[in-house]
């Protein structure tokens, strides 16, 4: 007898932005569970995705032991757009406002595919926000910045044109050209939800535009910065996105770990056997202890304290010490706690239980 499962459901709310344009965003998933924000890749639409035969495994999968919080980026399905030029700028800020939406003092963040590079980028500049930081499918530098020869240059003129004129028609031979290279080995069904993804997700021309920024984003001086926990999983035989550029993002950024995924669509499906090895490894990466430092009992008491949020000269008090002497401890205390400032260090000691 075959086990139904009840219907996807989820909460849709929106986030502002400095230019007044609307950021949807959607939560669904296990309630109270550690947070997994999934950045806004190419092609979403937080409602209609639900319903994708694509999306919506992938959101049922991830959300049986996550609380999955997904969104639109500006110009992108329910997300209004505006004239802020695309760039990592604008991504990284749609990015943020979805993050400060949360109630979670830290989230999980996944980046996949284009939107690895914004995850990149986020992770560096805001540390003190992330727990862990998941890139699929990712690259450091778009295309336009490998030094690409004449021949490729055209190419890409050539499909940026392509899109530009037939991305939001109802023409499955022109939203074909883009699905089967991303998934090659995908089911029928798989590559027909893309193609509507494609009409429903924006226009040609916001299509086209949003190409050309993916392609032009570098994060390489920012991804050695990266300190956050980091897992890199990838493809082996991704078309759209090679290995290489997987293993070259991943010994950019200190400590990653990766793990290549005996698959050739450039994000699992469903029915792929890498798809579960996919949500295992994310599952049991995001939800793993975090190792703390050995501290002695006089810094855990400082870490308390600290934790509390009191400041240093209440802290001199409650210790019976001298002010000075409080600030170089909790100096001292940021150094073993690997944090730059007391925002970091107040929910790090929280995070350690102190």
């Amino acid at each position: 007898m075959k086990v139904q499962r009840p219907a996807l459901t989820q909460e849709v709310r929106f986030a502002s932005v400095a230019s007044g344009a609307r950021i949807a965003w959607a939560r669904s998933g296990r309630t109270g569970a550690a947070t997994l924000l999934h950045a806004a890749h190419w092609m979403t639409h937080v409602e209609y995705d639900l319903g994708s035969l694509l999306w919506a495994p992938w959101i049922e999968r991830m959300g049986r032991d996550l609380q999955l919080v997904r969104y639109d980026e500006r110009g992108c399905g329910l997300s209004s757009p505006d004239e802020v030029p695309l760039g990592l700028d604008s991504l990284v800020e749609e990015l943020d406002a979805v993050v400060c939406a949360q109630s979670a003092p830290r989230v999980a963040l996944l980046g996949a595919s284009g939107a690895a590079a914004t995850a990149v980028a986020y992770a560096a500049l805001h540390p003190e926000r992330l727990s862990h930081l998941v890139l699929l499918g990712g690259y450091q530098r778009g295309l336009l910045r490998r030094d690409p020869s004449a021949e490729t240059l055209a190419f890409f003129d050539a499909q940026e044109r392509l899109m530009a004129l037939g991305w939001g028609r109802n023409d499955p031979a022109v939203q074909t050209f883009f699905s089967t290279r991303f998934l090659p080995d995908a089911p029928r069904a798989a590559l027909d939800a893309l193609n509507e993804q494609q009409r429903r997700s924006c226009d040609g021309r916001r299509a086209a535009a949003v190409m050309r920024a993916r392609a032009s984003l570098d994060v390489s001086a920012l991804a050695p910065q990266v300190r956050v926990p980091t897992l890199v999983l990838h493809s082996e035989g991704d078309l759209a996105v090679p290995i290489a550029l997987g293993l070259e993002l991943a010994a950019a950024i200190p400590g990653a770990r990766f793990e290549s995924l005996h698959c050739r669509n450039h994000i699992p499906v469903a029915t792929d056997a890498a798809f579960e090895r996919l949500c295992l490894a994310v599952h049991d990466f995001v939800c793993e202890p975090e190792p703390g430092p050995v501290l002695t009992r006089r810094e855990r008491e400082l870490g308390a304290l600290v934790g509390r949020g009191l400041d240093n000269l209440q802290i001199a008090a409650q210790l019976g010490l001298a002010e000075k002497t409080v600030r170089n401890m909790v100096s001292a205390l940021y150094t073993k706690l690997g944090v730059e400032g007391r925002a970091m260090a107040v929910v790090r000691s929280r995070d350690l239980g102190l």
